[in-house]
């Protein structure tokens, strides 16, 4: 039976839910300035009303009377799943307020797009938006890919809330590893793994642009955007054409790098960052994704090879090879148009790409899908269950892996990784359904309501302005579900219903 909540429960969420909001509010700072630097005044009149409104309403949540009770996991769950809404809504505001939207549905559904990484859109006329709203857009998917209570944990509760108050936020936004042992120094090491990439990759960009022709200002606008959408693995870009828009072989090249870094574990960068480079290989997730990549590439190649719709073996290797590593780090980026998706690689090729989208990145990294180490332990263990299957029944064994460290597979673990991953394929099948009864065929259905599902943001056409609004909301739902892992979805929604019907 689910407990109803007291008033020191919603005195708790409420006050964790107005610091994460503020930070937020902060978030949009940027954008403002950089409305006003361009002479965007009426973006920046937007965003004025944006920051102004997240700050009065994190600032009086704050208000509510202080509780010393300790955070436990229900509220955790309950603050990540609430202050993700919330920042939702609020952040379409500007984004709405901006007139390249057809309704406040659809400006929500793109802030929720990139907080989760996914970079679907529904933005109307992009290549004519102010550079004060696009850098909203990367700002939101760069934030998101970290995490909004990362950013919460980093830079607004210092050390207040003790530990296991702090903790039970950081694992509630779908993350479980500590990169160090206390929480907030995680939090901090993600960022500066995250900043490090941010200069490095942002200068290279920006100078591969410059070398192409772009302005100076147009050139580090465009490389620290293409940056954020890449090492995110979020998928937006400045423009409507994406990645066909830059004609560049090498830049096509650099970004497959920064996404498939950002794609990684953070608690795999942070090992190498301490100098211990042998453990991308080592480790369980990177031998997951390499092996997947591999067969779906082999499958790829095969399919499209006998459709001849590319003149070349280089032209084909160079198409397959950016759309399926997109798909699979969950970006979205791409270098074909999306009903080339449809009337060229027909369903076997949309189906390996759908594969590739639903396998995702790493966990506890900016990727979404089901994730490589779920993948490698359900292959071990189905592995296993061979084995002992065909060896003397006095035979003992475990199942062995190695994840930044050498580690047993515990029934409990096994259990969870089942569950989400049951969860994610029922996902998978409710909007592809939702999908269907729109209209769509079913191949199309499935293509972008797995893309929406795991987060990843590649689209076969399918996606427009015209879509219902009751449509966008599924989608909008499913994108969320998918970033959160669905924990704190239920714990939000259990929450509700404890208040409703709760003892």
């Amino acid at each position: 039976m689910w407990l109803k909540p007291t008033r020191a429960d919603h005195m708790v969420i409420a006050r964790y839910t107005g610091k994460i909001t503020v930070g937020f509010g902060i978030l949009e700072v940027p954008a403002l300035l950089t409305a006003l630097a361009c002479r965007e005044w009426n973006t920046a009149l937007d965003f004025t009303i944006g920051i102004l409104l997240c700050l009065a309403v994190g600032l009086g949540l704050q208000q509510m009377p202080a509780s010393w009770q300790v955070m436990h996991r229900r509220q955790g769950l309950a603050v990540v799943g609430t202050s993700w809404l919330l920042v939702t809504v609020l952040g379409a505001v500007p984004l709405y307020l901006s007139g390249h939207y057809g309704s406040p549905v659809q400006a929500t559904f793109d802030v929720m797009s990139g907080l989760t990484t996914t970079g679907l859109y529904l933005l109307q006329d992009l290549d004519h938006v102010a550079n004060g709203l696009n850098m909203w857009r990367f700002i939101l998917t760069f934030a998101g890919g970290q995490g909004i209570i990362v950013i919460a944990l980093t830079f607004m509760f210092g050390g207040s809330g003790g530990s296991g108050a702090l903790h039970q936020l950081y694992i509630g936004e779908g993350k479980d590893e500590r990169l160090v042992p206390h929480v907030m120094h995680t939090a901090r090491a993600i960022w500066t793994v995250s900043l490090g990439w941010l200069v490095v990759g942002t200068l290279a960009l920006g100078l591969l642009l410059r070398s192409l022709g772009e302005p100076p200002a147009r050139a580090g606008l465009h490389g620290l955007w293409m940056f954020m959408g890449s090492w995110s693995t979020g998928g937006f870009a400045p423009q409507s054409y994406n990645t066909i828009w830059f004609h560049s072989g090498l830049f096509e090249a650099l970004t497959i790098v920064i996404f498939t870094a950002g794609s990684l574990n953070f608690a795999l960068h942070w090992a190498v960052w301490r100098g211990s480079p042998r453990e991308l290989w080592r480790n369980i997730e990177t031998r997951s994704f390499v092996t997947t990549l591999s067969l779906l590439a082999f499958a790829g190649a095969w399919t499209l090879s006998r459709t001849g719709i590319y003149g070349s073996s280089v032209i084909l290797f160079r198409k397959l090879f950016y759309q399926l590593v997109s798909a699979h780090t969950t970006t979205g980026f791409g270098t074909i148009p999306g009903r080339s998706f449809v009337t060229q690689w027909g369903d076997l090729g949309m189906t390996v790409i759908i594969a590739a989208m639903i396998f995702g990145g790493s966990a506890c990294s900016t990727a979404g899908g089901i994730k490589a180490l779920r993948i490698g332990l359900i292959t071990k263990s189905f592995l296993h269950d061979i084995k002992r299957m065909v060896s003397p029944e006095s035979m003992r064994s475990v199942v062995r892996y190695h994840h930044i460290r050498n580690q047993i597979l515990a029934d409990d673990t096994m259990r969870t990784v089942l569950t989400v991953t049951v969860l994610f394929f029922t996902m998978h099948a409710f909007v592809t359904v939702a999908g269907m009864v729109a209209g769509h065929p079913l191949s199309q259905a499935l293509f972008e309501g797995v893309s929406a599902a795991s987060n990843s943001g590649l689209s076969c056409g399918v996606l427009s302005p015209a879509f219902p609004d009751w449509l966008t909301l599924i989608y909008t739902v499913a994108m969320w579900m998918g970033r959160m892992e669905f924990f704190a979805v239920f714990a939000l929604g259990g929450w509700v219903w404890a208040m409703v019907r709760g003892r």
